[in-house]
């Protein structure tokens, strides 16, 4: 009896054997098949002056450095534009991969912004053609009036933005993005401002080398034709370089301001007087997990 109890199982083998050669050969097509979204659309959370459709990853903070200096045409005695600067301090979390909140600080109109960001679709080949960011902001202009004894509320210390970031990554060197821009400010700068301005940014990148990148970026303002504010559409032209932790984005642009009420609806430069900035924006990444996650922007 036991010998045809062996023989049976040595019949049974190949089958078996062959079976599990099938479910494992199934099981591995399966996963194979499986949407992997696109990553590194673009290499930071800015193109340069507007935000990009990535997010901070989880447990993730990163602090970042925005400067910008006086305008290049100011001439030689002011080292053209070196001995002006304004900056913008910020830190951005990662709640989850793709929710991430900010706060940060301006010296410009001294004003303080907090922001989130949520991507609700994420790029796959043959599936989903884009990725798209909602990202909404509140800003709080805390400087003083130049006019004596003139005073504002808090609620007209109020600015507000969204935006929804549409991007495709073409290829391995190119991305582009459209945003369009919701802005609304409860007490304009000038006098004779419209509250509520709609705006539509262009932005990409071209990646020339493993760690470097030419991008550039330019948002028009939908304002009445006939309107004769002394303001302009924002256009900056950049460089960014990754190093590690870092990426280090180098540019030159119309805007001094850093946030979106500043650089969409306040630009006074313009690029054919040679209202030009030069500036940079530096980040570095902290990681709060307690293994290792490698960053995937």
């Amino acid at each position: 009896m036991r010998e045809i109890r062996l023989l049976f199982c040595l019949l049974l083998a190949p089958l078996l054997g062959s079976a599990q050669d099938d479910l494992l050969g199934q099981l591995e097509a399966e996963a194979n098949a499986l949407p992997v979204p696109v990553v590194a659309t673009f290499k930071s959370t800015r193109i340069i002056n507007g935000h990009s459709v990535e997010t901070v990853k989880r447990n993730h903070l990163e602090f970042r450095i925005s400067h910008r200096f006086g305008r290049l045409n100011s001439g030689a005695y002011e080292l053209f534009g070196l001995d002006q600067a304004v900056i913008r301090l910020g830190l951005e979390y990662g709640l989850t991969d793709d929710l991430t909140v900010g706060v940060g600080r301006s010296g410009t109109q001294k004003a303080y912004d907090f922001f989130g960001k949520y991507k609700l679709l994420r790029q796959t080949p043959n599936q989903m053609p884009v990725s798209v960011t909602l990202f909404g902001s509140t800003v709080v202009r805390t400087q003083k009036s130049f006019v004596p004894g003139e005073t504002f509320s808090f609620q007209e210390k109020l600015s507000y933005a969204g935006q929804i970031l549409v991007a495709r990554k073409f290829s391995e060197n190119l991305s582009l993005q459209l945003s369009p821009t919701y802005l609304y400010r409860n007490n304009p700068e000038l006098a004779g401002d419209e509250r509520l301005l709609l705006a539509l940014g262009l932005g990409g990148r071209l990646k020339v080398s493993r760690r470097v990148s030419i991008n550039a970026e330019y948002f028009y303002a939908f304002r009445e034709k006939n309107n004769e504010l002394p303001y302009h559409n924002s256009l900056s032209l950049g460089v960014d370089i990754e190093t590690g932790g870092h990426v280090f984005q180098l540019h030159f642009t119309n805007s001094l301001g850093m946030i979106e009420k500043q650089f969409i609806g306040e630009t006074t430069g313009a690029w054919g007087q040679g209202d030009i900035h030069y500036g940079f924006n530096i980040s570095r990444t902290f990681s709060f997990n307690k293994k290792k996650n490698p960053v995937g922007n």
